[in-house]
């Protein structure tokens, strides 16, 4: 749905030439992987950017169309500057940048609340529904069609969430998350979507909307929530007949299952999710819930079928990416394969193995994505506590804290008592009290 006072952008439309949206789409994609990056680049986007309802890409497309037009500017693409579009409107078009380690938590905090407001009200005034969830599909002629301004406003939510989720953990968005996704549920039982296809893209953005919001549940704790919104993903792709969605579903719901101590229910749930997403022809879907298994099936002490699941992983991921990748793995890179390893050897007792593939993962993370920084550094400082490496696990638990007023996160925060508590023995050592004292400070605070 094209913003109001929209301004076409006509530059952009230029440099497609004579290539359909389609062709052109194609051509991001494949710049995009010449550079790393992954984009889910398609005819509607190319569409969007043209009409001018994108009026500054997300830094991924940023570099890819740089890339793609080297000399360029974004001003040279038809693109507004970034800091032009920060208002209210520009957050449904364009995501806000990512925080740097100086940027102000409070100026942050209200940028979150404020998108989800815009997010939440723009979506329940889209679909008739109030944003505390309430229905006023009485008030609407019965039954309704469901349009493309409907379905598209459940996928920005999606993208928004998994965005600032990106930035900041999930503990300051769960909250705020749950009335786009009760609003687009109840969109499910307001009535017939005008196509077929329609009707399809629905079923699949309230799916992917109930993953994410049962993400940010299971990062910040709320670990039944998590489960019973991941059963909501699967039941909707079961009736809709979505295999995409089906794997995506049984893929958190092996890690929530790793996570909360069944191991056994985590590798069931990823070998069904490799099923499922065998004739989606994306290597790097079989290659993240290969290790989804592999996090199972060392949780069972299965180190044979740990190493198995690991080398298919390894083996797929070799492959590349593709352009059946599904738009939400874009966080599954290498530093992710690292992590994921590192985890798996860590369950197994591996310490020094485990802290040297978390090691790469702190290396090869993008730094914008704070969240996950703070995660890989987080496993790094566990293992090189539990390897008896105590004077670099201090080190790297004073980089977690570094990060901490950023990023809001249960779960990590977790994972950082634990490697306190490893690291209490060896508190004669200067280094080590240091973080310790430290640590009580930040937590207590």
């Amino acid at each position: 749905m094209v913003s109001t006072g929209a301004v076409p952008n006509l530059a952009f439309r230029r440099l497609r030439g004579q290539r359909s949206a389609g062709e052109f789409a194609a051509a991001v994609r494949r710049s995009a992987r010449e550079i790393g990056e992954q984009v889910a680049c398609d005819a509607r986007y190319i569409g969007r950017v043209e009409s001018g309802e994108i009026r500054c890409p997300n830094y991924a497309y940023e570099r890819v169309f740089l890339h793609m037009f080297p000399g360029t500017t974004l001003a040279d693409l038809g693109f507004s500057p970034r800091e032009s579009v920060r208002g209210r409107a520009a957050r449904l078009t364009a995501f806000p940048p990512p925080p740097t380690p100086h940027s102000n938590p409070d100026e942050e905090s209200d940028v979150l609340r404020r998108v989800f407001m815009t997010s939440g009200t723009t979506l329940a005034a889209t679909l008739g529904l109030s944003v505390g969830g309430t229905s006023a599909a009485a008030t609407l002629p019965h039954p309704r069609r469901v349009g493309e301004k409907e379905v598209s406003a459940v996928e920005k939510a999606v993208r928004q969430i998994r965005l600032l989720d990106d930035r900041h953990g999930g503990d300051g968005l769960y909250r705020k998350a749950s009335g786009p996704l009760r609003a687009a549920y109840e969109l499910l039982d307001s009535g017939p979507a005008a196509r077929r296809s329609t009707a399809d893209r629905l079923h699949a953005g309230a799916g992917e909307l109930a993953i994410s919001v049962g993400w940010l549940a299971h990062d910040s704790g709320r670990l039944e929530d998590a489960r019973s919104h991941y059963a909501e993903a699967l039941a909707t792709a079961r009736v809709s007949g979505d295999p995409a969605l089906e794997a995506h579903a049984f893929c958190n719901t092996s890690f929530l299952a790793r996570d909360t101590g069944r191991p056994r229910e985590a590798v069931r749930a990823a070998e069904a999710g490799q099923r499922a997403a065998q004739p989606l022809g994306s290597p790097r879907l079989q290659a993240l819930l290969a290790l989804r298994e592999a996090g199972g099936r060392a949780g069972l002490g299965d180190r044979m079928g740990c190493e198995r699941a690991i080398g298919r992983a390894l083996t797929a991921f070799g492959r590349g990416p593709s352009d059946s990748d599904p738009e939400w793995m874009s966080f599954f890179r290498e530093a992710e394969l690292e992590m994921l390893e590192a985890q798996c050897w860590s369950a197994l007792g591996e310490w020094s193995r485990a802290a040297r593939h978390a090691w790469r993962a702190t290396r090869l993370q993008d730094p914008h994505f704070a969240r996950n920084l703070a995660l890989y550094r987080t496993e790094l400082a566990w293992d090189l506590a539990r390897a008896g490496r105590a004077e670099e696990a201090a080190a790297t638990g004073h980089q977690v804290l570094d990060l901490l007023d950023h990023v809001q996160s249960t779960r990590i925060r977790g994972m950082l008592a634990a490697a306190v508590e490893a690291l209490r023995p060896r508190r004669a050592t200067a280094e080590v009290r240091e973080f310790l004292d430290r640590y009580k400070a930040v937590a207590s605070a």
